[in-house]
């Protein structure tokens, strides 16, 4: 007994001892640190994640495109990045009384659900500029339909242009989700990363306002994310411009 209790209390001596090390060489304050230790923790065993090395150099700026099936795909990213990724965020969550601290604490980005957010995609503009990483999802919302991805919307590729950084496209399989944001953390899953080649959109820079420019890329990235998914069968669509919420599928 004596020596049973010795041990389990080695072990969480070492637990504790490696997390103070991690939080002390990641690149965010403590309190970040601590929230992405435990972010690490869940992705690692709770869901298993397999990731492959980030493709990207350290201070290069790029709008990350990302399919979308769970609250908690932001996670498998941000685990092999260690760096911030400014993801935009249904502005009623980073208010929440439950979720806003952490939202806040991730550098999310608020943004209104309900058509186009100035302000937001500014702001996305600005951290892309200035080497940081923004993550975007295409289809704005949780997808819980059969469809591989739903209609896309244009807005990640206008903030690429605009900032003159290339697209990363990335797929998300596997992830753990059952109708609500916390649902996740009731679920084991075993998920896996993958990321694409960057796109690179310096013939586009500048062409932004020409007709079809931002759907032409759009569907391109979309595609660019079935392909890591081996969906070559996949024809992406985009979102009309009347687009609103479903009410019965959740905001990104």
């Amino acid at each position: 007994m004596a020596a049973a209790t010795f041990f389990w209390t080695l072990l969480a001596i070492a637990v504790l001892g490696y997390a103070f090390a991690w939080c002390w060489r990641s690149p965010y304050g403590l309190w970040q640190a601590t929230i992405y230790f435990l972010a690490l923790v869940l992705t690692r065993i709770l869901w298993r994640t397999q990731v492959p090395p980030f493709p990207l150099p350290r201070n290069q700026g790029a709008v990350i495109v990302c399919n979308h099936r769970s609250s908690v795909d932001p996670f498998f990213l941000q685990i092999v990045v260690q760096r911030y990724v400014r993801w935009l965020v249904a502005r009623e969550y980073c208010e929440h009384p439950a979720f806003g601290w952490f939202l806040r604490a991730a550098r999310a980005i608020p943004t209104n659900r309900r058509g186009n957010d100035t302000a937001a995609t500014k702001l996305a503009i600005r951290a892309a500029s200035r080497g940081d990483l923004v993550g975007m999802f295409p289809e704005g919302r949780i997808n819980q339909s059969d469809e591989f991805m739903l209609p896309g919307r244009p807005g990640a590729i206008l903030v690429a242009l605009k900032a003159r950084v290339p697209l990363l496209p990335c797929y998300v399989e596997g992830s753990p989700y059952a109708g609500s944001v916390t649902s996740p953390l009731r679920m084991t899953a075993r998920v896996r990363v993958r990321f694409g080649k960057p796109i690179d959109l310096t013939p586009y820079y500048g062409r932004e306002q020409e007709p079809g420019v931002l759907g032409e890329l759009c569907v391109q990235a979309m595609a660019a994310i079935a392909q890591l998914a081996g969906r070559d069968d996949f024809q992406p669509r985009l979102a009309g411009r009347k687009w609103n919420r479903d009410p019965e599928q959740p905001e990104a």
